[in-house]
């Protein structure tokens, strides 16, 4: 047994294998052996497939499926160690379950990438699904109480470092409650749209075509469907599926994480000595410096930044996996297997950032002494608005000169105002609430604690919905029901017995809108269901 200290990377040793909660829940999906299982599920759909047209002897389905449950990760990589092809020695260690009759169907039709490529949309849509988006929405409503909570408290605002007019602190955590709601949809869409396939050695079916002349594009929907996939769009490829799927999700989690990062950051400042806005809660027994007993620091939220910068430039690699010479280039094969980590860092940081926001305390009495500091400047934005709206052309200039007057002297900038020529007969003709924010600039929040409440309110309506979709779809797609695919099954005999298909014929689907069409379809039957009990408990009364 490996000792998790021997390892290289900082993320197995240190951050998400050092924590039981988000390794137990990350590891059935993005680790090496998950991928096995999920290969492994890709072959046990194939011969799902088969059974599905009576292709496969129903004596071998029971030996076949059971094999491919079995198969592990140790036993094929000690293959590979034979054979130099991962997908290979795979399909070697399904064969070797089995007899050898039904051996033959094993791999049949398919190659390498329509195994593994198909396996990645599978377990990367599976994870956002199962982990990452609960997690990341679990979050969002821990910034939505929040925000909630702070939804008046006073803050200044700050631009370029400096303070710039006042907010409320909830405002300013609403906007990332709004902008990760924007990446939690960007992630939701685009797992979505991972297509599989099994589309042979160079995409052109021409395996498949050997049995089914017209109709392999329906076989491979057929195949994926048992997995609740769906193909490209177009229904066409090289050996690999096109990449551009799986770049999209990946610079959805780039973009999410990158939102993290900058919200950590922001938290970061603000616990600074010289603004103590807020404070990070530890135990008694953290210590923040080796040598300076005192110290408190930001640790996790300058962890979570800290990681985001690791991952970022890791977009590159990314985008160039997009590209592969002709039918395909094995030069994609090493730094793809790199991007579950991206993925493992993300959740990571999600849950880690979770803990930190919502045992975070606000000191509300700094942050309203920090915008008494400036309370004397900042009314010169509402002052030359105010002037300016009176048709008042020289507002902007005249407040400025008057603004750095009061700051090189040490004075009240309302009172110089008051006293100036031009400007103190228009703030007497000012509306009573206007001469009210002048005199208390701390007034000034404009719409701050409406949006707030608005944007909360409008995200936690999304954060139910999405909730509800995604514990739907996971019970929905829990089996695999042959009738759902009769449509293709018709399809495919059509096309078989010579049908002409439509013009410009590519059989993919929304994938979400026919997932929701067979939830639907699953309340109903249930709801039927649960009539045929309720008339018979009645008849047996």
């Amino acid at each position: 047994m490996r000792n998790m200290y021997d390892f290289v990377s900082p993320l197995d040793f240190r951050y998400y294998g050092d924590d039981p909660r988000v390794f137990q829940r990350v590891q059935p999906y993005l680790s090496e052996a998950a991928f096995i299982k999920y290969q492994a599920r890709a072959e046990r759909a194939l011969i799902l497939t088969f059974v599905d047209l009576g292709w496969c002897p129903p004596a071998h389905t029971d030996e076949l499926l059971k094999a491919c449950d079995a198969v592990t990760a140790d036993e094929v990589y000690e293959e590979e160690k034979k054979t130099g092809h991962v997908v290979r020695a795979l399909v070697n260690c399904i064969a070797r379950k089995v007899s050898s009759d039904a051996a033959r169907f094993v791999h049949l039709f398919a190659t390498s990438s329509d195994i593994t490529d198909t396996a990645n949309a599978l377990r990367f849509q599976e994870f956002v699904r199962d982990i990452l988006l609960p997690d990341l929405l679990e979050f969002q409503i821990a910034l939505s109480k929040l925000a909630r909570q702070h939804a008046r408290t006073l803050q200044i605002g700050r631009t370029h470092g400096r303070h710039a007019e006042p907010i409320t602190f909830g405002f300013a955590i609403a906007l990332y409650v709004d902008r990760l709601g924007g990446r939690i949809k960007l992630l939701e869409d685009t797992r979505q749209k991972l297509p599989g396939q099994l589309s042979g050695a160079v995409g052109a079916y021409n395996a498949l075509s050997l049995q089914l002349p017209h109709g392999a594009v329906m076989f491979e929907k057929l195949f994926l469907a048992h997995l609740g996939l769906q193909p490209a769009p177009g229904s066409i490829s090289s050996q690999v599926v096109q990449p551009e799927y799986i770049t999209d999700l990946g610079y959805a989690a780039h973009s999410c994480f990158a939102v993290l990062a900058n919200l950590a950051d922001d938290i970061r400042h603000l616990h600074r000595s010289e603004i103590a806005e807020v404070q990070e809660q530890f135990s008694a027994d953290t210590v923040g410096s080796s040598t300076m007993p005192h110290k408190l620091n930001p640790k996790n939220f300058e962890n979570v930044k800290g990681l985001w910068k690791a991952f970022a430039p890791r977009i590159t690699t990314l985008l160039m996996d997009q590209i592969s010479e002709h039918q395909r280039d094995l030069t994609n094969s090493a730094s793809q297997r790199f991007l579950p980590e991206l993925f493992v860092a993300l959740d990571y940081c999600t849950v880690r950032l979770n803990r930190a926001i919502s045992a975070l305390r606000v000191n509300e009495e700094d942050m309203r002494k920090n915008i008494e500091m400036s309370k004397e400047h900042i009314v010169a934005e509402p002052l030359y608005i105010l002037l300016a709206l009176q048709g008042y052309s020289k507002a902007y200039e005249r407040v400025r000169a008057l603004a750095r007057e009061a700051r090189e002297g040490g004075k009240r900038l309302i009172d110089l105002a008051r006293e100036d020529t031009e400007i103190g007969p228009r703030i007497k003709s000012l509306k009573p609430e206007h001469v009210d924010i002048l005199e208390d600039p701390i007034k000034y929040i404009g719409q701050a604690y409406e949006r707030t409440v608005a944007v909360c309110e409008q995200r936690e309506q999304e954060i139910n919905e999405l909730r509800e979709y995604l514990k739907e779809e996971k019970e929905v797609l829990s089996s695999s029901k042959t009738q759902r695919f009769s449509v293709i099954y018709a399809q495919l005999r059509a096309l078989e017995e010579g049908e002409v298909p439509p013009q410009g014929f590519c059989p993919a689907e929304d994938r979400k809108e026919l997932i929701k069409a067979w939830i639907e379809d699953a309340k109903l039957n249930g709801q039927s269901q649960n009539n045929v009990v309720e008339i018979k408990k009645g008849a047996n009364g």
